[in-house]
């Protein structure tokens, strides 16, 4: 009974418990998925040539940068062609006066299509070619500029010449005609007149009747600085220009324009006849070689002149300063330089000259065509232009393309390990020829036997020790010299270096360094300068370094 109770009650609990279990609900569909939202589309870019600091041409990348927008006043232009000047080596180097803490995009001129106006913007149209002329940044696909500083490009201009006038010829405008007050008659020395504001200033200065101009340039340029215009070439590496020029004309000239600074500022202020005036528009003798020279820096300001308005109350002469970016807020007056320098390009009394054109990727190589001197007329950058291979022969820049050979100390210290071991293995050969196998009382034996006159007194034992040591010293001797005949394969490059023509002028090298030296200035010291003829004076050969100071 009692378990068929216990049954009863297991079986009445089982059905509660069935009869508990809720139901399993039925599954309800899927709730649709929201939409996605729409993407943003990227926001467009152009590529940009950045300065990323100061210091070498690998100081200069090409970048992807959001692209300007129009803002209001100003016109959105497709950049087809870009000027580099002299004064852009300068802020890479750090030693310019208009400096801006980089990243930055450098470029003051350049000449395009417009694509955008923007707000309140007229007198322009989209599709017009112009030129633009900005404090920084045009080296880029597109740029933004203010209406204010584009001009309509004649119809007969390439977009290179619209690219290579506004700063040279802007330049050598003010100087000429406000500052120089340059008349018919005058005369006029132009550095640097291959160059290009010594191109402009030579064409300008053409423009005036019965002007006699002095041109200084390397020789290989005489022939086209004298077609351009240029009276009188001079060749400052191998002549004395102020010796020429007073040859040629003894009370001097009418007018220097100086972008050197430094001593040569000192001697065209000699230069000048009575109400004669220079105007100094850099100070191109700070640079030399890729990097920042301190030494350099430091020897041109020290030699710049200091002028005081009594020495010029005397002498009846004038000096002027220029450089075209501290004319920002003077934009009428640009306005109406520029409009008259293109009248003058429509006539045919101007035409720029473009040396070369340069892929944005090769900005590093168009700063070395300039800084080593070897252009004529204008440098342009065109971010349309695909890179090109260096002709063979070309010289790459030093950095980051072409890796500079070790200092003068390391290489002195490897000359003087190398020496160290050869004096050690020469000292080794004396020793072997000295060493004997023969006992110290057999010797002392053999001494005590040599005659008064010279001659040995020899037994037959002592002959046949003496030859068994000539042998055995024999054998130590011809290993000695064969190690020393053998060295190993790179000490034998080494010694070959050495032995180079290539290597000689290194023996006076260590009268122009010193460890006390900072690094820069061991940098800027190891750098080289091509050039095409020996420079009998530094002072001349880096003043050809200014191909345009702004």
């Amino acid at each position: 009974m009692a378990e068929g109770g216990d049954a009863a009650t297991v079986a009445h609990e089982a059905g509660n418990a069935v009869q508990e279990t809720p139901k399993a609900e039925p599954e309800k569909a899927a709730a649709p998925a929201e939409p996605a939202p729409p993407a943003e589309p990227a926001e467009p870019t152009v590529r940009t040539i950045v300065l990323t600091g100061h210091g070498g041409y690998d100081k200069l990348s090409v970048q992807q940068k959001p692209q300007p927008k129009a803002g209001k006043g100003e016109v959105l232009v497709r950049v087809k062609a870009a000027g580099l000047n002299f004064s852009e080596l300068m802020v890479r180097q750090g030693l310019h006066d208009r400096m801006t803490k980089p990243p930055v995009v450098l470029g003051m001129e350049a000449a395009g299509v417009i694509e955008e106006l923007g707000e309140d913007v007229s007198g322009l149209e989209v599709g017009q070619n112009v030129i633009c002329l900005a404090q920084t940044g045009m080296w880029r696909e597109i740029v933004a500029v203010p209406a204010t500083n584009v001009f309509i490009m004649p119809e007969e201009m390439s977009y290179e010449e619209g690219a290579a006038i506004p700063l040279s010829y802007l330049t050598a405008y003010f100087m000429l005609f406000d500052f120089g007050n340059l008349r018919p008659g005058k005369s006029l020395l132009v550095h640097i007149a291959a160059g290009g504001v010594g191109w402009a200033a030579t064409q300008l200065a053409k423009t005036v009747d019965n002007v006699t101009i002095f041109g200084t340039a390397s020789a290989s340029k005489h022939d086209a600085i004298k077609e351009n215009g240029v009276d009188h070439p001079i060749d400052y590496r191998t002549r004395d220009y102020a010796e020429e020029i007073k040859n040629i004309s003894p009370k001097g000239v009418d007018v220097v324009l100086d972008p050197l600074g430094g001593a040569d500022t000192s001697k065209g202020l000699q230069l000048l006849r009575p109400m004669g005036k220079i105007v100094t528009y850099g100070s191109a003798n700070m640079v030399k070689g890729e990097n920042r020279n301190l030494m350099k820096m430091a020897k041109t300001l020290w030699q710049s002149t200091s002028v005081s308005p009594v020495s010029l109350v005397k002498t009846n002469k004038a000096i002027a300063g220029f450089q075209l970016a501290h004319l920002t807020g003077e934009i009428e007056l640009v306005r109406s330089a520029f409009q008259d320098i293109l009248n003058m390009y429509k006539d045919g009394k101007i035409k720029p000259r473009i040396d070369s054109v340069w892929a944005f990727e090769q900005v590093a190589e168009a700063m070395q065509q300039m800084n080593e001197r070897r252009n004529i007329g204008k440098v342009i950058l065109s971010p349309e232009k695909e890179p090109t291979k260096p002709a063979e022969g070309d010289a790459a820049p030093t950095s980051p393309l072409k890796k500079k050979k070790p200092s003068l100390f390391r290489r002195l210290s490897k000359r003087a390990s190398r020496s160290k071991d050869e004096g050690e293995k020469k000292d080794e050969v004396k020793n072997a020829k000295k060493e004997s196998p023969i006992k110290q009382e057999e010797q002392e034996k053999a001494d005590d036997n040599k005659a008064t006159n010279g001659h040995v007194q020899q037994t037959p034992e002592d002959e046949k020790i003496e030859d068994e040591a000539a042998e055995q010293t024999e054998e130590k001797v011809d290993e000695a010299v064969k190690q020393e005949e053998a060295p190993t394969e790179p000490a034998a490059q080494e010694e070959k270096k050495d032995e180079a023509p290539a290597e000689e002028p290194e023996k006076i090298e260590v009268a122009v360094e010193n460890p006390a030296e900072t690094d820069d200035a061991k940098a800027a010291a190891a750098d080289v300068v091509p050039d095409d003829k020996p420079v009998e004076n530094e002072e001349k050969a880096d003043g050809d370094a200014s191909q345009e100071a702004n």
